[in-house]
């Protein structure tokens, strides 16, 4: 099977799936989760539909990359079910997990590239090491996704000779390189200046409409969260204390969620 006809076939089978099941991609139920006497998350219901973008907000380590984590499997929660197309991963063996993590493309805070591989060779890893596609059909799929996040010009650099917004962008272009149908961004403006920032936001918003991903985004700044995001969740020692557009953030009159928005404003 070539690479199309492999990306066409998975695509059918997710819409299938979804058909089938009736299930949003990402579906959380009673989510908990401690480290010793820390409790992280304290029972978190969140659900994302197909196409939406979901922003994740709250203060340094209340969770939020705990929760990306235990989406992906790479943590285990303490109790609760997190459901990928109808599919509950907590328990499931690996090679299903495996599977199903390919559905899944994850931007890490710092981009984690590969330090001794170019920004080709680090968008074109997932592909060679999960796909069957001929060489020269992923040089040219690689080229695409790199033209597609503006770095086409940079693929024989390696990361250090980048800066961190464009480390982020191949980032992006690695995460999209199993055409996935859920993305999960982990503080993707961190440590970028605003303008930087603002690139990465309208970068996210363009790969969005194109690929109509479920996307999970987990950040602490709100002025990307409005961006980007259709709906909002805010974390707080455990909780989800609201969830709901920017605008019932806005007008909340809960303490900690207008003292939230005035610091982050």
């Amino acid at each position: 099977m070539n690479g199309v006809m492999e990306r066409a076939s998975k695509r059918i089978v997710i819409e299938q799936l979804e058909k089938t099941n009736g299930e949003p991609p990402v579906m959380i139920r009673g989510l908990h989760k401690a480290f010793g006497d820390q409790v992280v998350l304290n029972g978190i219901d969140l659900t994302v539909a197909r196409g939406e973008t979901l922003a994740v907000l709250g203060r340094s380590g209340t969770g939020k990359s705990v929760l990306l984590r235990i989406i992906i499997g790479l943590e285990k929660p303490d109790a609760g079910e997190v459901s990928i197309h109808g599919q509950e991963i907590n328990g499931i063996k690996s090679a299903r997990l495996n599977e199903i993590r390919r559905k899944m493309g994850f931007l890490f805070q710092q981009a984690a590239l590969y330090d001794s591989l170019t920004v080709e060779e680090n968008v074109a890893f997932p592909l060679k090491h999960n796909t069957n596609i001929p060489e020269s059909e992923r040089h040219d799929l690689v080229g695409q996704l790199l033209k597609s996040v503006g770095m086409e010009d940079d693929l024989k650099k390696m990361p250090s000779d980048i800066s961190g917004g464009m480390q982020k962008r191949v980032g992006l272009a690695r995460a999209l390189a199993l055409d996935p149908d859920i993305l999960l961004l982990d503080e993707p403006t961190a440590g970028l200046d605003p303008i930087t920032s603002g690139e990465i936001d309208e970068l996210i918003l363009k790969l969005q409409k194109e690929h109509a991903m479920a996307s999970i985004v987990v950040t602490h700044d709100l002025q990307s969260a409005k961006t980007i995001a259709g709906r909002l969740a805010l974390l707080h020692e455990g909780n989800i204390v609201i969830e709901g557009a920017f605008a019932d953030l806005e007008k909340s009159g809960d303490k900690f969620v207008s003292e939230f928005m005035r610091r982050d404003n």
